[in-house]
């Protein structure tokens, strides 16, 4: 491998870290058709956060085809990975700097299932170097992917002036053709099997490999990954710390597609013992009460299952504060907290009025967003930091 040729892989690798993905797919394309000839020279004025395309009500197939040109190009990050192995990327190569904030795109393998992600660290100082650093794993509704929600929620952007690592799994189109992740089959919501079983062990290989804090492991969505946010916190209160549903479900409201339609409707099932008794992490929810696609009762009732297993309910049967307000752009919302028998705020509730089925205080960039309401991500993340898992 010739110096030129190497310096073309270590540009593009240096592209791929710092999220210009699409760049980093032209880099190399030209590496291989040029070979030794002439050097590729990136667009100075490309923007470096992960590519996603389409606001709310714009056209998913045009969404879902950026985006899987862009999250499905593994191959691209694996020629990456190993041209660079055994070459040592140059000096001058920002990414590898030790205050540079990363992007890293990956894929995970366990109990014969498969995800990509998308993995956002935040730059680092020589002062907090030493100390580990807190995660929170967002799960993308239906016919979204790691892209579009990262920007649609900018949980990184928030994220990065507080030293949070942002881990954005995809779900497998193979595992559900609109790549919903499957909160409703059973063998889906158990600990142990399933999705649940492979997030789980994502976490804790991401936590494990770049030194994140196993205290301060959160994990958050919305739609069908609000769904699952959920039961992943049930089933692995020993990995996540809390828990952030954004028009989401409650776990174990279905069964099968039947059963699904009509939780989503708003004909949840009741919480059973086994759930009620189930160890909960303190839990944060984002409804509104306009919501066409999943009924405002569903953020109710995991409220209220929640309250149940959590000790909040002990405490008496409405919140310990209430308050009304508005966004700055004039979203009307009403937030509960509820405490626990020792006085914490362990369940907290957002009823957005008048609101739809979307990320509030999301960016129009990404789908399913209401750029108009009170920034749920703010919240999520002020509320995860002021919960740490208490052993």
């Amino acid at each position: 491998m010739n110096d030129l040729f190497r310096q073309q892989m270590a540009a593009a690798t240096a592209l791929t870290r710092s999220g210009r993905l699409g760049e980093a797919t032209l880099a190399i394309q030209h590496a291989l058709r040029s070979g030794t000839s002439t050097l590729y020279r990136p667009n100075p004025r490309a923007t470096p956060p992960p590519a996603a395309h389409g606001g709310t009500g714009a056209p998913q197939a045009m969404v879902l085809d950026r985006l899987d040109r862009v999250i499905d190009s593994t191959d691209v990050t694996e020629v990456v990975e190993a041209t660079d192995a055994g070459s040592p990327a140059p000096s001058t190569v920002v990414a590898d700097a030790p205050e540079a904030e990363r992007w890293i795109d990956g894929s995970f393998a366990h109990q014969g299932r498969k995800l990509t992600y998308k993995l956002y660290l935040p730059p680092s100082s020589a002062a907090m170097a030493p100390t580990p650093r807190p995660m929170v794993v967002m799960l993308h509704g239906c016919t979204q992917g790691a892209a579009d929600f990262a920007t649609g929620t900018r949980m990184h952007a928030l994220a990065r002036d507080l030293g949070v690592v942002v881990l954005y799994p995809e779900q497998d189109r193979r595992a559900n053709p609109q790549k919903c992740w499957n909160w409703f089959k059973p063998q889906h919501q158990q600990r142990g099997r399933g999705e649940p079983a492979v997030l789980a062990a994502l976490t804790q290989s991401i936590a494990a490999e770049y030194g994140v804090d196993t205290d301060r492991v959160f994990v958050a969505g919305l739609s069908a990954g609000g769904a699952m946010a959920e039961i992943v916190g049930r089933c692995y209160p020993d990995v996540f710390a809390a828990v952030g549903v954004h028009s989401g479900l409650p776990a174990g409201s279905a069964t099968d597609v039947m059963t699904a339609l009509a939780a989503m409707r708003g004909a949840s099932a009741a919480p059973t013992k086994r759930q009620i008794d189930a160890a909960v992490p303190p839990t944060i929810v984002f409804h509104g009460d306009a919501d066409t696609v999943v009924h405002v009762n569903n953020g109710a009732a995991i409220v209220e299952a929640a309250r149940k297993a959590n000790g909040t309910e002990a405490a008496g049967p409405g919140p310990a504060s209430q308050g009304e307000g508005q966004s700055s752009r004039g979203q009307r919302y009403t937030r509960r907290v509820y405490n626990d028998a020792e006085g914490r705020g362990k369940t907290e509730y957002w009823l957005l009025h008048g609101a739809g089925h979307a990320w509030s205080g999301g960016d129009a960039q990404g789908s399913y967003t209401d750029p108009a309401g009170v920034d749920a991500s703010a919240e999520m993340l002020r509320f995860f930091l002021a919960h740490p898992r208490r052993r």
